[in-house]
């Protein structure tokens, strides 16, 4: 099948035990331990007796404190201590609980958790309970250290929690989190500012190599202002550093006076979170005019993670000046360096930049920002997919101001390295410009960014920004944004395994096709239509619907589509029996794909050669079309194409006898898809290598092998692949002297199964089953 059939989800089960010893990925989530990290030495001595105690006390650990006492700061410095004590690895999430927009769902941080454990895209469950269950499913038995940062509530932190003992998860909040220690047995450690001596220590850990000859008393009093919170101190302190001739008795009174001005404008139970925001003032008023301008312009950013091109856009000057100017709010220790060009933003320091933008900036300048930035990623995400999907739908976008300028992509590696690191940050977008009632935008971003997300099956976000954009298009009365969204829907309803609603929006976006008179969408849709029937075995459905498509095509001179489903259509006629007008089918598009030079197009071409020449009694063709098919995926370096095609190779091999190699051949096609994460297709190959099995005289392994086919295709919902795997299951039983009655039972479900199905070939299996009953009764 060709470019829009990515194949669906699976649920992933069982893992074994102590993945160190058994292979299984070691994700190390952990970001980088505080530099020049000072004291809590009572508080790391009570978190290091939770790690010996037998049994041990407690799974879970809310470290609790006012905003800047150094929760996240301890909570990561301890984590790397300890993290050889958790030898199947650590996961890190921000849950963002205070930030000025909205916290991170629990399903958002459980699919970025699946992903560190090297659950596949297509196999990451949809529903966030499914999802909470998978990952307790994947971490049992493992050792592992979570930390969930800034979290906001316990309802938050619940469903990340592992289910059974083994694991160790450390959440930080500014909130006590009392629920967790009523139901989960939570142990709490409330940090409090720091000692006096122990925040002295603290200025001068970050001040030594650029001071001396501070006096003690100065510095007692400059801790005192900060109210000895950590980050307060820390920022207070590369102040200092960035101005070692300034005494520092001239910087304690300019912080005085900063404070005197907040403690007018402040009510009396406001304490030290008032002495944090007289600190982030001073350093604030400190920066020079555009470092000043830039940094309460960031807090508009859509979230408080962003690259240096985003930030330029945002602020209209070039990446040459905001590099500059960002280095400089890294050295006030106002924003975070986490990458090459990427920045963040510690919660407090955003939100008083956004306090700072809303007192300082005029609403329209700031609006006029947003929707920069905004188009930035729009017109940026549009570049990426020209390289990755280039024969997908375009968006017609309008112009860019000069100013701004969407990043450029030599190749397509380039667009998914940037696709990777804004991935999560292209969903807030979205989600920023619905807030604003900017439709277009979001109807446009939905559409730009199926793309990717058809590529790399990140459903969350694929479901999340489609039903934004369909809604934005409703809104908005544009017909042809909702037809390209629904079309959107219903392959991320295929490719979930979600296939009753696939139908019911493919068939939407057919209706809003066709009242527009939009041919080339019509076609595009009635291919992705028949590709859902062909995964459902509706063999006569499909080849209608290919029919139609591919007729559409020829009327509008499509050239790349209509050989395409020409081909899809071959597949679907070789099902049927029809097999000499698939043939001349597949080699006209063979033909006109080696004419452009498609590889991959010829390499499916010929898989689907392979398949209609073995069924015509050719095996030597077969095996010649299925192995070039193979050699073309391998050229290519394309672990999808030659996962799909190795098992077709695998069928010609066993054809002619050589079943070992035909065993390899499966193997290697399941280890393949299991990587990918498509259950369907590694059930497919199971079930050949079970075959393979058989003939080799194993039965017992054969019957092993069919069996994990039939529960895949059962979990699936699969009826066509489930009776074949359990024909196949009752052949192994029978050549291993089963009982007679288990042989039946699965010949009887097989039968009941295939009463869906009135293709010939599904007919002829059928008429097949019911003779063998009825000899055995």
């Amino acid at each position: 099948m060709q470019a829009r059939d990515i194949q669906g989800p699976v649920h992933i089960h069982a893992v074994p035990s102590n993945a160190a010893r058994h292979g299984e990925p070691v994700p190390w989530q952990l970001p980088t331990d505080v530099r020049g990290f000072v004291n809590r030495a009572v508080e790391q001595e009570a978190m290091d007796r939770l790690l010996v105690e037998r049994p041990p006390s407690a799974q879970v650990l809310v470290l609790t404190g006012t905003a800047g006492v150094g929760k996240t700061s301890l909570a990561l410095h301890w984590a790397h201590a300890v993290r050889e004590r958790f030898p199947d690895g650590q996961l890190y999430a921000n849950l963002r609980g205070y930030d000025p927009q909205e916290p991170m769902a629990a399903a958002q941080v459980l699919e970025r958790f699946l992903r560190a454990l090297d659950v596949p895209a297509v196999a990451i469950p949809t529903d966030p309970e499914a999802m909470a269950s998978t990952y307790r499913s994947l971490v049992a038995g493992r050792r592992m250290l979570v930390v969930l940062d800034n979290a906001s509530s316990a309802a938050q932190v619940r469903p990340l929690l592992p289910g059974v003992p083994g694991c160790l998860v450390v959440v930080t909040s500014r909130h006590r989190l009392s629920g967790l220690g009523v139901r989960e047995g939570a142990r709490h450690l409330t940090l409090e500012v720091l000692a006096e001596h122990d925040a002295v220590e603290l200025l001068r850990a970050v001040t030594a190599d650029y001071r001396d000859g501070d006096d003690p008393d100065e510095l007692a009093q400059l801790a005192r202002l900060c109210a000895r919170l950590p980050l307060a101190l820390r920022i207070a302190a590369e102040r200092a550093a960035g101005r070692p001739r300034i005494l520092l008795n001239d910087l304690i009174q300019d912080l005085r006076d900063e404070s005197s001005l907040w403690d007018a404008l402040s009510s009396e139970d406001e304490g030290e979170s008032e002495a944090v925001r007289s600190v982030f003032a001073w350093s604030y008023r400190a920066l020079p005019v555009d470092a000043a301008r830039l940094f309460r312009m960031l807090g508009l950013h859509p979230t408080g993670e962003f690259s240096v091109a985003s930030a330029a856009a945002l602020v209209a000057i070039s990446t040459r000046q905001v590099s500059r100017l960002l280095d400089g709010l890294v050295a006030s220790h106002m924003i975070e360096q986490t990458a090459r060009d990427r920045y963040r933003f510690h919660d407090l320091l955003r939100a008083y930049a956004v306090d700072q933008v809303r007192r300082e900036q005029e609403p329209d300048e700031s609006e006029c920002a947003v929707r920069r930035v905004l188009a930035w990623y729009l017109h940026t995400a549009d570049a990426a997919q020209v390289r990755i999907a280039p024969h997908e739908s375009r968006v017609a976008l309008a112009a860019l101001e000069p100013e701004v300028k969407p990043a450029a992509f030599s190749d397509a590696a380039a667009a998914w390295e940037w696709f990777e690191a804004e991935r999560e940050n292209l969903a807030s977008v979205t989600r920023t410009a619905a807030a604003l009632g900017l439709d277009a935008c979001v109807w446009q971003l939905a559409i730009v960014l199926r793309a990717f997300y058809m590529q790399r099956n990140t459903f969350q976000d694929w479901f999340a920004t489609s039903h934004l954009g369909l809604e934005a298009a409703r809104r908005g009365g544009d017909r042809h944004a909702q037809a390209e969204l629904h079309e959107s829907l219903g392959m991320a309803y295929t490719q979930s395994s979600r296939l009753d609603q696939a139908a019911e929006e493919y068939e939407a976006a057919l209706v809003v096709r066709r009242e527009l008179d939009d041919l080339a969408g019509e076609a595009l849709t009635l291919n992705g239509l028949a590709l859902l029937r062909l995964r459902r075995h509706q063999l006569l459905g499909a080849q209608e619907a290919f029919e139609r498509a591919r007729a559409l095509f020829q009327a509008l001179g499509d050239t790349y589509w209509e050989p395409r489903t020409a081909v899809n259509l071959a597949e679907v006629q070789a099902g049927l029996g029809q097999l000499a007008e698939a043939e001349r089918v597949v080699c006209a598009g063979l033909e006109s794909f080696r004419a452009v030079a498609d590889r991959r197009a010829e390499g499916n071409a010929l898989r689907i050669l392979s398949r209609v020449q073995l069924e015509g009694g050719r095996t030597d063709e077969a095996l010649e079309s299925a192995q070039r098919a193979v050699d073309l995926a391998m050229d290519l370096n394309s672990p999808v194409a030659e996962a799909h095609w190795l098992t077709q190779l695998g069928h010609v091999q066993r054809a002619v006898g050589r079943c070992a190699d035909a065993l390899a051949s499966y193997q290697r096609a399941a280890v393949l898809q299991r990587s990918l994460g498509d259950r369907s297709r590694e059930a497919l190959a199971w079930d050949g290598a079970g075959l393979a099995y058989l003939e080799l005289g194993r039965a017992q392994e054969a019957s092993e092998f069919h069996r994990r086919a039939v529960a895949v295709h059962c979990d699936l919902g699969d009826r066509w692949q489930w009776a074949l795997s359990l024909c196949h299951l009752a052949e192994a039983l029978e050549a291993m002297g089963e009982a007679a009655d288990a042989v039946r039972e699965n010949r009887r479900e097989a039968l009941a199964l295939l009463g869906d199905f009135t293709d010939p070939i599904a007919q002829r299996l059928s008429d097949q089953l019911t003779s063998v009953l009825g000899e055995g009764a």
